[in-house]
């Protein structure tokens, strides 16, 4: 996008080069969203279920006072998280019978750890017992653990039910915090990428606003069955929080919910890499190294009394992690089924092989994100000034990448994994059609992984072939391998990216389209 006739010049020489941008910067009013009909041929599609989509003559913004995007948005999350609510209810009371949570694909770590991290007893985390999850989770299992188990001694009842459905409504307040930022986010859709100190307005909302696009996670298909089959939706509420404020230049705040979200899920660690990539290539160190400092200190005290007062506990996560073999469903599960390569048992290697190819990825990330659209963008390849136009790698699209990649070569990939993945694929490229197909292809390996528990459970050949639960998780690996190439594409080809709405280059002789509102011109008088 060129620069508008009021952008600003060139900083001047004493203005510090990596400073925030102002946070107080708003959208302007009256700005109308991007109308998902509009911009999606899904959406467009669907809208034929309701009247079809948004048209000339439709009120832009709609005239609506109680409807508004954000609590469609919300109420459509709540319908998913309560039709999950009903999903896992039958595993709720425990004493599974008949491999029922296998048979009923209602299998939850909630219900099972109730009694293997002994809750059932009144034993705090890491104190009496060691916890194979990071220190923010444990403490949020020892809370809601301790409030089920006296609930359960003055009622003279089992406290295990009341266990889950704590967690079940404290996780469902968490994922609809998710969807409220993600919303946020994408309705404010600010550009982080402008040079100098004081950015002007027009371009850092030069972006349409978005709130729509926080609907892909609300009604994500897959939140159906794993919004509760552990504590993940916990560690996502904290780390959406990370980008809005990054995206308001509030770098601090941006790295106390990083702090939070890595003492929870240590995935969210893997967000670093891209801030300092995108940092270095727009020569604004300061504020990434605030965000990181501040994550590294919060990290610090949440796990340094624990570490301390209980080391070997503490260091349980860790051991698990480097002890694990090679975990169902992984692509090294399909790789050793396909082959029967016999190296693929020993973890050790499985490990080596794992972190090389993982350093690989991120090296070829970061030269993504540091090389890309460089000769357009100005720097280094000739231009004085830095360029305005919107073609710098967005933070969300390099995440995306990292976390994927994390997944896709690692040797533990559990079902509810995708949560990790859902707000940052929404954030990266926000468009239904192949998110329904990736989405597709996580329920298929979700129902086939329960199937394949069945087969190796039960005794009367019940279950799933081997063959089949195979080409679940290959469909699966391809499925999220797919989703990485379209996101580079799109980082490679900005004009191709939803978030940014950069006019596309009209071809050789097609018309020009105008834009959406504009009246058509006057046909000429005949001669």
């Amino acid at each position: 996008m060129p620069p508008s006739a009021s952008a600003p010049g060139p900083a001047p020489d004493h203005a510090p080069n990596d400073a925030p941008p102002p946070s107080g910067i708003e959208r302007p009013a009256g700005d109308p969203p991007a109308a998902p009909t509009l911009t999606d041929r899904v959406a467009r599609f669907a809208s034929g279920l309701i009247g079809g989509p948004f048209g000339e003559h439709a009120a832009d913004p709609p005239r609506r006072t109680f409807w508004i995007p954000i609590r469609v948005i919300l109420l459509t999350g709540l319908i998913a998280f309560a039709v999950n609510w009903l999903q896992k209810y039958p595993c709720s009371a425990g004493g599974w019978v008949d491999w029922q949570q296998y048979t009923g694909a209602c299998y939850t770590d909630i219900r099972a750890l109730w009694g293997a991290e002994r809750l059932n007893e009144g034993a705090v985390p890491y104190q009496d017992h060691p916890v194979e999850y990071p220190v923010l989770t444990g403490w949020f299992m020892g809370v809601l653990g301790q409030i089920a188990y006296r609930i359960g001694s003055v009622a003279n009842t089992d406290g295990g039910p009341i266990f889950w459905h704590l967690n079940a409504v404290v996780l469902f307040v968490c994922g609809a915090a998710a969807i409220a930022v993600l919303h946020r986010i994408r309705r404010d859709n600010r550009r982080t990428d402008i040079p100098g100190p004081n950015p002007d307005p027009a371009l850092v909302h030069s972006r349409p606003s978005r709130p729509w696009d926080a609907m892909m996670l609300a009604a994500a298909p897959v939140v159906l069955v794993t919004a509760t089959v552990n504590w993940d939706l916990f560690a996502v509420a904290l780390s959406m929080p990370f980008f809005l404020y990054w995206q308001r230049g509030r770098p601090v705040m941006a790295g106390l919910f990083l702090g939070l979200a890595v003492a929870a899920k240590f995935y969210a660690l893997l967000f670093i890499g891209p801030l300092l990539i995108l940092a270095l290539r727009q020569k604004k160190l300061l504020p990434a190294l605030q965000a990181s400092a501040t994550a590294a200190v919060v990290w610090a005290l949440i796990n340094g009394p624990v570490a301390y007062l209980w080391p070997e506990s503490w260091m349980r996560f860790f051991e698990l992690n480097s002890e694990r073999p090679v975990d169902w469903g992984t692509g090294w599960y399909v790789l050793r089924g396909v082959t029967g390569w016999e190296r693929l048992w020993d973890s050790e290697f499985v490990n080596d092989m794992y972190l090389g190819l993982f350093a690989l990825s991120c090296l070829g990330i970061a030269a993504l994100g540091y090389f890309a659209q460089r000769r357009t963008a100005g720097g280094d390849f000739g231009l004085k000034t830095p360029s305005t136009e919107d073609v710098v790698p967005r933070l969300a699209q390099l995440c995306f990448l990292v976390v994927a990649t994390f997944l896709l070569f690692g040797k533990v990939w559990s079902q509810q994994y995708v949560l990790w993945l859902l707000p940052l694929a929404v954030l990266a490229r926000p468009k239904w059609g192949f998110f329904l197909v990736w989405q597709a292809a996580e329920l298929f390996y979700f129902f086939s992984f329960y199937g394949k528990m069945l087969q190796v459970s039960a005794e009367d050949g019940r279950g799933i072939p081997e063959g089949l639960f195979l080409a679940a998780a290959a469909s699966r690996w391809l499925a999220v391998a797919v989703m990485c190439a379209l996101v580079v594409q799109e980082i490679l080809i900005p004009r191709l990216d939803a978030v940014r709405s950069l006019p596309k280059r009209p071809s050789r002789g097609a018309p020009l389209q105008r834009p959406r509102g504009e009246a058509a011109p006057a046909p000429a008088a005949a001669p």
